[in-house]
């Protein structure tokens, strides 16, 4: 037989009420307490949202309005579960330690699925390099990569090829703006001297001179040409299903995206790291200099390089930042977790919904499931 569970810690609400004076954030449902502390700044509807909430019962906000959390909502809270409450459960933390049996009941829309998350009991093996186990989930691996878990997540045994696999956010800003500006600077100067002529390169006879005025117009063409690509990469690659049994086609599936997915707070994961962005944006640089003469090309891969790097710092804002209610921002940022938690076969723009409007993937939207 396996060993017992160990049993719950159990807070009194005294103890839980000099826990919130200084600071955390616990919640309730029923007689089960959560710090949500470590969880602020990823929640959708804000910090503030949460910050008003500590201390009650928030089983009716689960269910909604403003709207009612997916599964695997619920089954990410149930990782912050910490213990039991004493006393009576459907008062106030602030009430007297009275005890009754009634107190102590879990509440039934969280057992038993959504217990305390047991790893041990889990598909693959927390304590190795998960990219050499995804393969051999087969028909399991497209629901157990979706359902997001928070915590950090092994790919390689090596610890040099795992470093390669990491980054922090301002390294996207450091290493490629620079090279932007170069380049936007470069061209530009071309454009000046009035040496651009479009389709010069087949024939001179039927060419077009371009003026320094058509510059900022192929940049701009360019970040929009990124948001596409973005838009692209992300619907028919990064979310491709991949064959149940192919072990190899799971492998690639989940160091593409995959593994984003199943740890989405992952914050050294959030961006793209240089030595795999390097190919990417060679292969998008090579691709422009062969279809369109070179400063045209070159303006236009600028642009593309700067929507590269706006994409990459929105995403680590929409995961991190506390963007303000009604802004744009705000907005993208429920946008993007509810892709994460509940829709992730839909919802694919990160920096903009242009393309989800124009090819018809947006999330289905109800008047009730709004963020407040």
């Amino acid at each position: 037989m396996a060993p017992a569970p160990p049993p719950a810690a159990s807070f009194s609400p005294a103890e839980v009420q000099q826990r919130l004076a200084a600071g955390a954030c616990w919640v309730r449902c029923g007689a089960r307490l959560y710090d949500l502390t470590g969880f602020l700044r990823q929640h959708p509807g804000g910090e503030q949202l949460l910050r008003a909430r500590a201390g009650q019962d928030v089983r009716g906000d689960l269910d909604g309005p403003p709207h009612r959390h997916s599964a695997n909502a619920r089954r990410w809270l149930e990782q912050y579960y910490v213990g039991e409450l004493q006393g009576d459960a459907q008062g106030s933390m602030e009430n007297g330690p009275a005890v009754s049996a009634d107190s102590q009941k879990t509440d039934p829309a969280m057992e038993p699925k959504l217990r305390a998350v047991d790893w041990d009991k889990d598909l693959v093996d927390w304590r190795k390099p998960l990219l050499w186990q995804v393969g051999h989930l087969g028909e399991k691996y497209d629901e157990w990569v979706h359902q997001p878990v928070t915590r950090p997540i092994r790919l390689f045994h090596s610890d040099f090829v795992e470093a390669l696999t990491k980054t922090v956010w301002y390294s996207v800003p450091i290493i490629w703006m620079p090279l932007m500006l170069y380049i936007s600077w470069s061209h530009y100067r071309t454009f000046a001297q009035g040496d651009v002529r479009l389709f010069a390169s087949f024939t001179t006879e039927y060419s077009v001179a371009m003026p320094k005025s058509a510059f900022p117009g192929l940049f701009v063409l360019g970040v929009l040409l990124w948001s596409l690509i973005e838009y692209l990469l992300h619907r028919f690659l990064f979310h491709m299903k991949p064959p149940s049994n192919s072990y190899y086609l799971i492998t690639l599936h989940f160091v593409l995206h995959g593994q984003h997915h199943k740890a989405p707070f992952d914050e050294s994961r959030l961006v793209f790291p240089p030595a795999p962005a390097s190919l990417v944006i060679a292969l998008f640089y090579t691709a422009l200099q062969l279809l369109l003469p070179e400063a045209v090309g070159g303006t236009v891969f600028a642009g593309g390089l700067l929507g590269y790097v706006l994409y990459d710092m929105t995403h680590y804002y929409l995961h991190f930042g506390s963007p303000h209610k009604g802004s744009y921002l705000h907005s993208m940022k429920a946008h993007h977790v509810k892709h994460h938690f509940a829709h992730q076969k839909s919802g694919f723009g990160i920096s903009t919904k242009l393309w989800d409007h124009i090819f018809h993937t947006l999330m289905p939207e109800e008047p009730h499931l709004k963020i407040q």
